[in-house]
């Protein structure tokens, strides 16, 4: 088998993983060759032991068959690199149970990786450190994630429960375009079939999520991208606690606190930040990271929290200097 072929089988191996089913002609187009070439290429997979099935129908079209054990992923260094830098990231992962799941994946992989590219790996490993953030943030259901990506990928509508920031419960039909992962939260951006438009869901607030089976023609999203859909929600996004602080320093020193948000500057030595967030102590614990003088306008609660906070940080200062001394 000569090596353009090798690689031309590889290549439709990874795209009839990637997606449930692909019309012949558009296999053909995709790895440019012909339809003819494209059974030819099939025949050398099933005879590799890939289940590949051919679909009826008026373009004819081919799936892997779903539940069969596969044989061994071929995988080139960089592949292999790259799925080892995802697992290592994984392991901090906003995904309820990733974390342990990705280190046995890990393990796995490092036995069957050749010794020199496993050298790569390990090497990789330890030289990188995780930073763990303050906050661990909501968790998601990875079934639940999986779910939804498939839902995104074959077009297919969803039913879920979901809870509101209010705590209020809901039956909800969509139709999903896109997940955004924005640091430790995940959000679904759907068209909402009961409520006309366009909706922003906090996937950690999904429950039950199955697919109806009915597909969909994608829509047209009122923003450049999913992302970018997500960032102007959370912009125009009210919290439920909301502050105002007057920072003396100027804003080119404040530019890169991304825990403090956008600031502007009232003049060349003082600078404004509004921030807010659902949760109280979050918000007090961002706004007590400020190491220059600052004054906060917010509501009562936020305050008092801040006080505490304050309070605690003194008697732990003054009792450990008299341990000291």
């Amino acid at each position: 088998m000569s090596e353009t072929t090798s690689s031309r089988l590889l290549t439709l191996l990874s795209l009839l993983q990637g997606r449930r089913d692909w019309p012949g002609l558009e296999l053909a187009d995709r790895l440019e060759v012909s339809p003819r070439t494209i059974r030819r290429d099939v025949e050398r997979l099933r005879s590799l032991g890939y289940p590949v099935e051919s679909m009826t129908g008026p373009a004819g079209g081919y799936q892997l068959r779903a539940g069969t054990a596969m044989p061994p992923l071929l995988l080139d260094d960089d592949e292999a690199i790259a799925i080892a830098v995802a697992l290592r990231t994984a392991a901090g992962s906003s995904v309820a149970g990733v974390e342990e799941t990705a280190v046995r994946a890990l393990v796995k992989l490092e036995q069957v990786l050749p010794a020199q590219l496993r050298r790569r790996v390990q090497a990789l490993q330890r030289a990188t450190q995780t930073l763990q953030v303050y906050g661990s943030g909501p968790t998601v259901d990875p079934q639940c994630l999986t779910t939804l990506a498939a839902a995104v990928r074959d077009h297919e509508r969803v039913r879920f429960s979901y809870t509101a920031r209010d705590k209020a419960g809901s039956k909800r039909e969509a139709e999903p375009h896109s997940l955004v992962n924005a640091g430790r939260r995940w959000y679904l951006v759907a068209w909402d079939c009961g409520r006309t438009d366009w909706r922003t869901y906090r996937v950690d607030r999904i429950e039950r999520v199955a697919s109806t089976g009915a597909r969909f023609v994608p829509r047209t999203l009122p923003a450049p991208d999913a992302a970018a859909f997500v960032q102007q929600g959370l912009k125009s996004y009210r919290a439920r606690y909301e502050a105002r602080i007057t920072i003396h320093a100027p804003v080119a020193s404040l530019s890169k606190r991304y825990w403090l948000g956008d600031a502007i500057a009232l003049d060349e030595h003082t600078s404004e930040v509004q921030t807010s967030d659902d949760n109280l102590d979050w918000l007090a614990m961002r706004i007590a990271m400020i190491t220059e003088p600052y004054a906060v306008d917010g509501p009562p609660e936020l305050l008092d929290r801040l006080r505490a906070i304050g309070a605690g940080i003194e008697r732990a200062v003054s009792d450990g200097g008299a341990a000291a001394g």
